[in-house]
């Protein structure tokens, strides 16, 4: 018995030893997963971070930047009906943009035509005028004079310079090139097959027209089909004879359109699949230009060895033009496609042969208020509206927030009422921002009748939504303030209300100002209850005091990301990127606070 014993003990003993070891490579290998998905989630919230940084600097750096041409402008008093000695509110009266129009007219003399000229004047932004007017007002001894002024382009030209707009490629061909003429229809002629490769993308360009024409041919025959079935089911149950031969007329129709269709994708394939001969280049099909003899001549008709075209820029000479001489750009985004036509292009070219646009730091950018013309427009409006929302948020909510918390942890007694009053300003902190909009709506707007879309009604309804994470905050900052302070204050003689105010909030500061630049920061991003408010309107002026109408940070994002033209999309990005400075400085200061004056006890 004993042996046997004796035997099956050390058995027993290695099973739970082997039981145990078990449980612990499993205890290893859960925490070794567990840190695995803790370093997944980090590096995902990285990434995702990057790349939202990366697509908001990419999109936005261009606003940051704008460019400008340099017109020599007339100053003509008779033009601006100015007297032989004006003063300075009537140089701030005159209208400057005849001249403007004239310097334009002037630059490009060959343009004509109502259509053109509309064209030309839009080649600078609509703020030009103010411009001139800027100048003569700084210097009014240029009255008279024609003095060269940098103006800002408009939003379809800058953009067309920064790349957005169409993708360009250039390559100057390794031959000489003939040219005959100099204005009008002119034919360049060059060996090598120089124009080889224009010919390959115009045919690539057709081939891709022809498969997306086909995507719609498909689409349509399908549709087709679906008709027919319907017709056969409404023709064997006779139920709706008027949905039936309404559906035979739309079968009728789209058979014709794919049929279109068809003959257009086989005419398309034809063409692109010639091996040689020529392309004619009408608007749906990409630019190509070419830069020979100080002129620029727009391709309309290419073959392999020679192209056609129409001088937009006259040649200086109709002689032949040497090898690496002359070069061929090309626009990718088709002309029908673009704001900006080749002409405009054209006279783009002429301005940069001349030096004569530049792309600048864009300081309007952040002078300017709120413009529908996005090269005018600038974010100073929203900030001072920011300003004077944030200061009126301040004060209300920082002092009552405070108070609230000095009164709830160290006055208030302990019952079912200051119970619900806890629970109410938890409740709060956690209410959407909209409902407090809506609040604002109703009582301060409504009720009260105090100025829509002005800061000081936005600043009261975001510090009804900030007061109660200020009144957390502050509770728990003066939780941590240790009793010993407390207790040595009051056994020295002090008073409560002494204790409270002399030892006890002073230490717990640090963590108070922290939770209200946090609470601040969260007020500064909010938009939903300012929309409630009227804070929404397009507001151009800037706001002078805490009653006048205005607009903040976020709802001026919020105004561009929704506007159609592309420039403004850059002008979001760089709002955003203004924001998030705002709010990664205010931030920075929370913690540097609460570095700074934090004790440990």
């Amino acid at each position: 018995m004993t042996d046997v014993t004796g035997r099956a003990a050390p058995r027993r003993e290695l099973k739970k030893r082997s039981t145990s070891d078990a449980n612990v490579r499993k205890r290893r290998a859960r925490e070794r997963r567990f840190q695995a998905y803790g370093v997944a989630a980090l590096g995902s919230a990285i990434a995702m971070l990057v790349f939202l940084m990366v697509t908001i600097v990419g999109n936005g750096y261009s606003a940051f930047f704008q460019h400008e041409v340099a017109l020599n402008v007339d100053i003509n008093r008779d033009r601006l009906n100015l007297g032989p000695s004006p003063d300075e509110d009537a140089l701030a009266r005159a209208s400057y943009r005849l001249v403007v129009r004239d310097a334009l007219k002037a630059e490009f003399d060959t343009v004509s035509g109502r259509r053109e000229l509309r064209t030309l004047y839009g080649f600078v932004s609509n703020g030009a005028d103010f411009a001139v007017r800027d100048a003569v007002l700084a210097n009014p001894e240029i009255v008279g004079t024609t003095q060269q002024i940098w103006i800002k382009t408009s939003d379809d030209i800058d953009t067309l310079l920064k790349g957005q707009m169409s993708d360009v490629a250039r390559w100057q061909p390794q031959s000489a090139a003939s040219v005959t003429g100099t204005t009008g229809t002119v034919t360049i002629t060059a060996g090598g097959q120089a124009f080889a490769t224009v010919l390959e993308q115009v045919k690539a360009h057709l081939q891709d027209v022809a498969d997306e024409l086909a995507v719609r041919q498909a689409r349509l025959e399908s549709i087709v089909e679906d008709q027919k079935a319907a017709v056969a089911e409404l023709t064997r149950s006779n139920s709706n004879p008027e949905e039936a031969a309404r559906l035979v007329g739309d079968i009728a129709a789209n058979e014709a359109a794919a049929k279109q269709l068809s003959e257009r994708i086989a005419g398309l394939r034809q063409r692109a699949a010639a091996a040689a001969g020529s392309e004619v280049l009408v608007a749906d099909l990409p630019s190509y230009l070419v830069k020979i003899n100080g002129g620029l001549v727009k391709i309309t008709e290419v073959s392999a060895g020679e192209a056609k075209g129409e001088a937009l820029l006259p040649l200086q000479r109709g002689t032949p033009a040497p090898q690496g001489s002359w070069e061929i750009v090309s626009y990718l985004t088709p002309e029908a496609d673009r704001r900006v036509k080749d002409m405009e292009i054209a006279w783009i070219t002429k301005l940069q042969a001349e030096d004569r646009i530049e792309e600048r730091f864009n300081i309007a950018f952040f002078q300017n208020g709120d413009s529908r013309e996005p090269e005018i427009a600038g974010i100073w409006g929203a900030v001072v509206g920011s300003f004077f929302t944030l200061v009126t948020t301040l004060l209300i909510s920082f002092p009552i927030g405070v108070l609230a918390a000095v009164y709830l942890e160290e006055f208030a007694p302990r019952n079912r009422w200051t119970d619900l009053i806890e629970v109410n300003i938890n409740n709060l902190a956690a209410v959407p921002s909209i409902v407090f909009g809506l609040l604002g709506l109703a009582v301060f707007l409504n009720f009260f009748g105090m100025p829509r879309s002005a800061p000081l009604v936005g600043g009261i309804v975001l510090a009804l939504m900030t007061l109660p994470t200020i009144i957390i905050a502050s509770r728990a900052a003066l939780k941590s303030v240790p009793p010993s302070i407390r207790q040595a204050a009051l056994g020295m003689g002090a008073s409560r209300l002494q204790t409270i105010a002399h030892h006890v909030l002073p230490l717990a500061m640090p963590g108070i100002l922290t939770g209200t630049i946090i609470g601040m920061a969260q007020a500064l991003g909010e938009t939903a209850p300012l929309l409630m408010i009227g804070m929404v309107a397009f507001i151009v002026d800037i706001p002078g005091g805490f009653t006048d109408p205005a607009t903040v940070m976020p709802v001026q994002i919020y105004l561009w990301a929704d506007s159609p033209e592309r420039a403004f999309v850059a002008k979001t990005s760089a709002a955003i990127m203004v924001l998030l400075a705002f709010l990664i400085v205010m931030n920075a200061i929370a913690v540097v606070l609460r570095k700074r004056f934090e004790n440990r006890w």
